[in-house]
């Protein structure tokens, strides 16, 4: 039986040490230009912060403090109600103390100020004051922090009551064990990683700050120099997802997931009508079945590239994946780009050839494959908080410039190809290159509102609080809104240009010109009955205009053949005479009028 139980404490164990290594980390050291960590955190009854020091490289005594993000108000004590300029302070130091701005059990620990009444326990504040590289366990003595001749005040005594105090310390700590992250009572000695319990979804920081003061296992002389604390260590996220993503980063994984299985089953509809219509195909049809394909391509190897990130963090590997996800993306938007600009010049519709225009479509792709690959790659590994504004505008400038020609070009373009098949009457394909029209240009309304969004968002990046209010929604506005986007605007073109029966309506022959708006089936028999149609009008309306004469004895009007032909098996040959006899008769009186002009004129001479 007790086998058993230490088989099982084995397993819990290994299983808590598992758990300890899956999660989001972040280094920190008293190099650091910010003295705290923090990053948005997905919550349930697993969660928890650790906060791990290097024990070879620390030494010394710090301070830390693990919040919420709304609790941030409560951090620190104004230093002066009179001069504004002064900068809080936050850590209770023993000239704090004299000042009155701290009591004396909070030395070495963050100060907590409430000026509603807010206590400590009711808000997600904890603070410890640390001891590092020391082998002895955990002490409530504080003496290091006091033994100094700058005219300290005397230590308080054991049985001391403060009146900063809201209860005196034994009630204070059997309380504490009622609370989730009760703050400890004294200077911790440091021995293992410090677990901060985590509840509910937030934006949590953890801030570590250097405290100087004398080495505490002597009495120092006056002129001896305090140590300065030096420390490295690691903080670990652990949020309810399993994996090393940030939390911001996460929903990245279940949408790109989501967004190939989508591409998938509309990919699998777009195949289907080209197998119906696999006889009757246009080249661009052709086109968009390969982009369907490279979309497909696409999502899939994001989904996967966030999940080797999840899994492994940032490697080698993964850095190399991030490239290739990038040129992936990058493609897509320059081939999407490219072929939309050559259909809007009516290529394979309204001309064969676009000659050197064709030269000049490809330079801009590239230059625009060349823009998206550095976006997206700088979009991934810069930090929005500390990165300046002049190399952001290095990668989305030109990125903007090369999208912009194309949307100029594209719908200037299309605006030329819908004039010229207005004024030849091309109704079929004037319907077409209209609804692409208003898909583009709806698309472009949405884009620059989200480029209006956009930059309110991200004017804020450099304020204190941008991170904590935009780590759940940063992950929409940097990949999720355009992703859908693309997926709705190409879905809508693709639709307009589908395989159908109608296909040959956007081939390189023209419509013939109708009087009703609504195009109909242009078939054989159609045709031939209209062209039937037009001729009879035509000699109705010459028979009509043509007035009675008297005819000449010898004029032939009508050549009768002979009579044993039938008039009803003969009907097309018959046709044909009286057409030609009507032209004799034509030729006849002209000859005539000719012969008596020229008896007229020999009369006049002999007279």
């Amino acid at each position: 039986m007790r086998q058993n139980s230490k088989l099982q404490a084995i397993a819990l164990g290994v299983l808590f040490a598992c758990s300890l290594a899956t999660g989001y980390e972040l280094e920190f050291s008293d190099a650091d230009y910010s003295r705290q960590v923090c990053s948005g955190m997905w919550a349930s009854q697993s969660t928890f912060i650790n906060v791990t020091f290097d024990e070879s490289s620390s030494q010394g005594q710090v301070a830390m403090v693990i919040y919420e993000w709304k609790d941030v108000k409560y951090l620190g004590v104004t230093t002066s109600t009179t001069d504004d300029s002064l900068p809080k302070t936050y850590v209770c130091t023993t000239d704090a103390v004299r000042v009155g701005l701290c009591a004396y059990d909070n030395v070495g620990k963050f100060i907590f100020s409430s000026d509603d009444g807010t206590t400590a326990n009711q808000t997600t504040f904890w603070t410890a004051s640390v001891a590092l590289n020391q082998t002895s366990g955990a002490s409530s003595d504080s003496s290091g922090l006091w033994e100094s001749s700058e005219g300290n005040p005397t230590p308080p005594a054991d049985n001391y009551t403060s009146p900063w105090r809201s209860r005196d310390l034994h009630h204070s700590l059997r309380q504490s064990s009622d609370l989730l992250n009760p703050s400890p009572y004294g200077t911790v000695a440091y021995s293992q990683p410090i677990q901060y319990q985590v509840r509910k979804t937030g934006y949590y920081c953890a801030a570590i700050v250097p405290v100087t003061v004398l080495n505490p296992t002597a009495r120092q002389a006056p002129t001896d120099v305090p140590s300065h604390p030096t420390y490295n260590g690691v903080v670990l996220f652990r949020n309810t997802f399993d994996g090393q993503l940030p939390a911001t980063d996460y929903p990245k994984v279940n949408f790109y997931l989501a967004m190939f299985l989508v591409y998938v089953i509309a990919g699998s509809a777009w195949a289907w009508l080209c197998y119906k219509h696999v006889t009757e195909l246009l080249p661009i049809q052709y086109y968009l079945s390969s982009l369907v394909a490279f979309l497909v391509i696409e999502m899939v190897a994001n989904w996967v590239y966030y999940r080797y990130l999840n899994a492994h963090g940032k490697t080698a590997a993964s850095i190399v994946f991030l490239f290739v996800v990038a040129i992936l993306d990058a493609g897509r938007n320059a081939l999407s780009f490219f072929m939309l600009l050559v259909v809007s010049l009516g290529l394979s519709v309204v001309r064969e050839s676009l000659g050197r225009t064709m030269l000049k479509c490809q330079i801009l792709a590239g230059l625009h494959f060349v823009f998206g690959v550095l976006y997206a790659v700088g979009i991934v590994e810069l930090e929005l908080e500390s990165t300046s504004a002049l190399i952001l505008l290095m990668f989305v400038i030109p990125l903007a410039f090369t999208l912009s020609a194309f949307l100029m070009w594209i719908l200037f373009s299309l605006n030329g190809t819908i004039t010229q098949l207005s004024v030849r009457k091309q109704r079929y394909k004037l319907r077409m290159f209209k609804r692409l029209y208003y898909i583009l240009l709806g698309t472009v309304v949405i884009i620059a509102a989200f480029f209006v969004i956009s930059s309110m968002s991200f004017s804020d990046r450099l304020a204190e609080d941008y991170a904590a209010k935009s780590w759940k929604i940063r992950w929409w506005l940097l990949d999720g809104y355009l992703a859908l986007l693309y997926f709705f605007a190409f879905w809508s073109i693709a639709y307009l240009w589908r395989p159908s029966e109608n296909n040959r309506r956007l081939a390189m022959s023209d419509e013939i010109a109708q009087e009703d708006e609504d195009a109909e089936d242009y078939d054989l028999e159609t045709l031939q009955q209209r062209t039937v149609a037009r001729e009879d009008d035509e000699i109705t309306l010459v028979n009509s205009r043509r007035e009675p004469e008297a005819l000449a004895e010898d004029h032939v009007v009508f050549e009768i053949g002979d009579e044993d032909i039938g008039s009803d098996d003969e009907g097309e040959t018959a046709t044909k005479k009286r057409r030609g006899g009507e032209r004799r008769a034509s030729g006849d009186k002209e000859d005539g009028a000719d012969e008596e002009r020229q008896g007229l004129m020999h009369k006049n001479r002999d007279e």
